[in-house]
Order: C-alpha cells, then sequence, then structure tokens
C-alpha cells in the first residue's frame, strides 16, 4: 500500500469544442444496449506528453518511451511572477538548484491553466521555457518537465519552438505540457506519474498526470 497524504490530478478534462477534441455517439442504452462514444483527439491537446519524433529529434515515439521516465520525484518551482509571453528562466528554479538530484524532475508552477478558458490567449500568450533553463535541464539530467501551457515555448515562433524542443527531447527530457490544478500542491517535493495514451508510433499523447504527496 502507498504511504500518502493527498494525490493532486495535474490533468485538463478532455471536453467536446477543445482544440483538437471532438466526441460523437457511437451507442446509446435505448438504441444499443449502452452508451458509448467515438473519440476524435489531436495527439497534443489537453494534457499531454511529447515524444522526441513530434520534432524529428528521433524515431522515438510515445509508445516506446519507458514507464520508468514516467515516474519519480519531482520539485515544485514557482514561476508565478513570469508574466505572459515572458521567459521562465534558470533564476526561478531558487534553492532548488542546489539540491536538485539526477532523474529528479520539475513541475512548473505559473497559473496559467487559468487561462485556458480563453483558448487564443492560452495558446498565443503563454509563458515560456527559456533556453537557459532548457539546457540546464538536459545537463542536470532531469526525467520529466511539465508545464502549465500547451507549450514549452513559443508557437507563434518556429525558430524559438523547434529549438526548445530539440534541446528538451534530444536531451532525454520527457516534455509534459497542458497542466492544471499545481496550485493544490502543498509539498515542495511529490512523486509525479504521467501515463500517455499507448499510441502506436505516436508523436506524443494525452496524458492522465497526477501528484502524489507523502
Amino acid at each position: 500500500m502507498i504511504d500518502y497524504k493527498k494525490i493532486i490530478d495535474l490533468t485538463m478534462p478532455l471536453k467536446h469544442g477543445m482544440r483538437g477534441v471532438a466526441f460523437e455517439t457511437a451507442k446509446t442504452v435505448e438504441n444499443d444496449g449502452w452508451n458509448a462514444s467515438t473519440l476524435h483527439l489531436y495527439s497534443h491537446t489537453g494534457t499531454h506528453m511529447d515524444a522526441p519524433i513530434h520534432f524529428n529529434v528521433s524515431e522515438i515515439t510515445v509508445d516506446d518511451i519507458p514507464l520508468e521516465k514516467c515516474i519519480g520525484e519531482a520539485w515544485l518551482v514557482d514561476a508565478t511572477t513570469v508574466k505572459s509571453k515572458d521567459e521562465i528562466k534558470l533564476n526561478h528554479l531558487g534553492d532548488i538548484i542546489t539540491t536538485f538530484k539526477d532523474d529528479e524532475s520539475l513541475l512548473i508552477k505559473t497559473g496559467w491553466s487559468e487561462v485556458a478558458s480563453d483558448p487564443v490567449r492560452y495558446r498565443n500568450d503563454l509563458p515560456r521555457v527559456s533556453e537557459e533553463l532548457a539546457n540546464w535541464c538536459v545537463a542536470n539530467h532531469v526525467k520529466m518537465l511539465g508545464v502549465e501551457p500547451p507549450s514549452v515555448a513559443d508557437v507563434n515562433n518556429m525558430k524559438e519552438l523547434t529549438r526548445i524542443h530539440h534541446i528538451l527531447l534530444g536531451g532525454g527530457v520527457t516534455i509534459i505540457e497542458g497542466l492544471c490544478n499545481l496550485d493544490q500542491i502543498s509539498q515542495a517535493k511529490v512523486m509525479l506519474f504521467a501515463a500517455p495514451l499507448k499510441v502506436y508510433k505516436g508523436d506524443g499523447a494525452p496524458a492522465r498526470v497526477f501528484a502524489v504527496e507523502k
């Protein structure tokens, strides 16, 4: 039995009408004896995980990512002072820099999930990971990097978008985007679980992500 104090669901619910999400009724109890739906999902919608093939960093697809890369201790980084379109920099890690160990992970709290109800702003004005921080993550063997915005980089700047993803994915960092409820975490370090849909040859997939406080 896992010894835990609290479990925090960090996953954004998938809803019909979200960018890249559509549901259709496939079966009903009245007509077929059971309820079922057909789901149309963009591979990088909601809370999701990127695979290296997403940016052709390597041939590794989402179903190739080992489960041990999806579980581990994670530090909560308070970057709520970062404004829209600004960079999340190394100094936002604070004392974590001196205590971080190889194969631990980072959860970066910016409060950006609160903007998700405004899909245009949520996607276009996001705070993003700086190149300095991305390189630090690789050099210090960060296992997972979780952020609230739908991307770790500016989606409207292809040069930046490609560079940051290449650094992180090429350096073995598992990227998780579209997190929520980070404000509910009360401990400096938690156990992080991120399970993507096992999509064959997938470039990414929606994931169920949660934190466990000991």
